[in-house]
């Protein structure tokens, strides 16, 4: 603690402190803006933070979207910018100084992702022959736009029609863009934001019908035009899809959700805050956010979409509540949390997230988790229960627990279920929600532990030969054919129905540095290096074990490529996970806005299930 106060008194003398603010009548401290540094700080600087006081003085823990700047009360490395970027790593040949943990940068009490204690200096090494290839090939299927790079295509197959692969799809960027961003390399980054913004008032029309004004495009493609007419001049443009030459026409919810995460990501990363602070990216996070907390007859906190609306974007069975789109959903919030100017005219979103975020973790915690005492409990359900305190709340049948399940379930360990819907619950385990989960801290500490048992556990169903099942088990024979109406694509174990993805293996890194688990993740990588390389990068792989490259896999996938890179940087970094991870927010589970606690005529929820949501 002596540590802090020094610190502080060290900023003061130097004059970094900015001036004191005002705030709902409580006294604002100002951070200083952030400067880039010479070190890696595994724990965030608590006396840099913002911090808000209490009518009668005591300091309290701020719910962040009130406090201006509440970015640094996340877990966060210091700024890597200059000449003291990421890619000095990975300088071959090359005698480097690595940047050294500072473990006196904070308290022993700190809240950071990574333990202080397991805090490492970057690791200077030789690439390997598969990493050399991987950042020859990501780097050229970079896709310039006015001479500026402006994402990266989604494949780039010799050997198949391009089709859609040719052009930059948000959800597909974004591994690349953190690979991009850990290596220095922010210009593309910061182009790829600030043109889908401006892609995101475009026009959007399907059958004279309009959708919200908010809505990112799922892809765009860099187009040649003859200017005015003339067949002699050129001008390049920007051609976006928001769902309307895309296979079903659905438009790509989880576009805005991903822009949100990776523009938190990219300040978080290099600094440069002021791209968040602009007036056109506040109101592109505006839009965005106004359209997924609008209104509807939903009486559930969880976002209400179609089939095929995320990642796996053509017909499954997971119209409703999804699990990724949650995920995310909450991730997004988050993040748009800390990076929303408050004023006047930004208070009433904010207590609209803060609000929605309370719901939300105590409604995915509560609901979606499943492990052997939860089946049980459902096992045993009663239904028609018509009551304000009905133990089961969505009237779910006990016959609707599928027989693999009985035997799947370990011992140990669980998972967030893949949807939940008035009389359905989808027990399907879907590795990217369930990840993200973790990454977000949507899942509880304790649930977080119990998903990574569960693909410990179950190793050689989600990993076998090439990590990462993207859902398990497959639909088969007469589910086959009704729920995804006898799709040849989206057979089973093939592409969505099953596959394996081993773009998910940044997801997975990600989640298990979290938990402090990196062994599992070097397994994962470690099992994919011994064929992606040979197999020139497939998008998805086929098979209950994943033995097949994907019979319609499109090779050199970017994302495939990108998610690789970006796990093996994470690896050698494990503290440069914090700054894409979100901490537990206590004091946001113990607030509750539904206002019941003393009513006779309905009970709130949370105090009957209080251990499950805080524990």
């Amino acid at each position: 603690m002596a540590a802090s106060y020094a610190r502080l008194l060290r900023r003061i003398l130097k004059g970094f402190t900015g001036p004191a603010r005002f705030y709902r009548n409580y006294y604002l401290c100002r951070p200083p803006e952030r400067r880039p540094f010479k070190v890696f700080r595994p724990v965030g600087d608590r006396t840099s933070c913002s911090c808000e006081f209490s009518p009668n003085g005591s300091l309290f823990s701020v719910i962040p979207s009130a406090v201006v700047g509440f970015r640094w009360f996340s877990t966060l490395s210091e700024p890597l910018t200059g000449e003291d970027a990421f890619e000095r790593i990975y300088v071959l040949d090359a005698k480097v100084d690595a940047p050294v943990a500072d473990a006196s940068a904070a308290d022993v009490d700190g809240d950071c992702d990574v333990p202080l204690s397991k805090a490492k200096a970057p690791v200077v090494r030789e690439l390997i022959e598969s990493e050399r290839e991987a950042w020859s090939l990501l780097k050229r299927a970079v896709v310039n736009y006015s001479g500026s790079p402006v994402g990266t295509v989604a494949a780039n197959d010799p050997m198949e029609v391009a089709l859609n692969y040719d052009q930059v799809f948000i959800r597909d960027f974004v591994p690349s863009a953190i690979a991009f961003l850990f290596k220095g390399d922010s210009e593309i980054v910061r182009n790829f934001l600030l043109h889908t913004l401006q892609l995101q008032s475009w026009e959007k029309t399907v059958d004279c019908y309009s959708p919200g004004q908010g809505l990112m495009p799922a892809s765009f493609k860099v187009r040649t035009v003859p200017l005015d007419g003339s067949n002699e001049a050129f001008e390049e443009i920007l051609d976006p899809d928001f769902g309307e030459s895309a296979i079903g026409r659905v438009a790509p919810v989880d576009s805005g959700l991903w822009w949100i995460i990776l523009l938190r990501a990219y300040g978080k990363i290099t600094g440069d805050y002021a791209l968040q602070e602009r007036v056109d990216v506040q109101l592109g996070i505006r839009l965005i956010l106004n359209l997924c907390l609008t209104d509807g007859f939903d009486m559930f906190p969880s976002l209400l979409v179609t089939d095929g609306s995320c990642m796996i974007d053509r017909r499954m069975g997971i119209h409703g509540h999804p699990l990724e789109i949650q995920a995310l959903f909450y991730s997004a919030l988050r993040c748009a949390r800390e990076m929303i100017s408050i004023n006047d005219g930004s208070k009433n979103l904010v207590h609209a997230i803060n609000n929605r975020l309370s719901a939300l973790s105590f409604h995915i915690r509560e609901y979606y988790w499943v492990d052997m005492k939860k089946i049980n409990e459902i096992y045993r359900y009663k239904t028609e229960e018509y009551s304000y305190d009905a133990i089961n709340k969505f009237n779910i049948y006990p016959d609707q627990i599928p027989s693999w399940l009985v035997d799947w379930i370990p011992e140990r360990g669980g998972y967030l279920i893949g949807n939940l819907q008035p009389a359905h619950m989808d027990f399907r385990f879907f590795s990217l929600g369930n990840l993200w989960a973790i990454v977000s801290s949507l899942a509880t500490p304790k649930q977080a532990e119990g998903i990574l048992n569960l693909f410990e556990d179950k190793w050689d169903d989600l990993m076998a030969n090439m990590p990462l099942k993207i859902c398990y088990p497959a639909l088969e024979f007469e589910e086959w054919r009704i729920i995804t109406g006898s799709d040849p694509k989206n057979t089973p174990w093939s592409y969505h129905n099953g596959g394996s993805w081993p773009t998910l293996l940044w997801q997975f890194t990600l989640a298990c540095i979290k938990i402090g688990r990196p062994e599992l993740a070097e397994r994962a990588v470690t099992l994919a290096e011994k064929r992606i390389s040979n197999d020139k990068w497939p998008e998805y792989y086929d098979t209950r074990t994943g033995r097949f490259i994907g019979k319609q896999a499109r090779l050199y996938q970017t994302w495939t490529i990108a998610g690789y890179l970006t796990s093996k940087m994470l690896l050698d970094n494990p503290n440069m996970a914090a700054i894409l991870t979100c901490d537990e927010d206590l004091e946001l589970l113990e607030f509750c806005i539904c206002g019941r606690r003393k009513s006779s005529r309905t009970k709130c929820s949370r105090l009957a299930a209080r251990s499950q949501v805080l524990v």
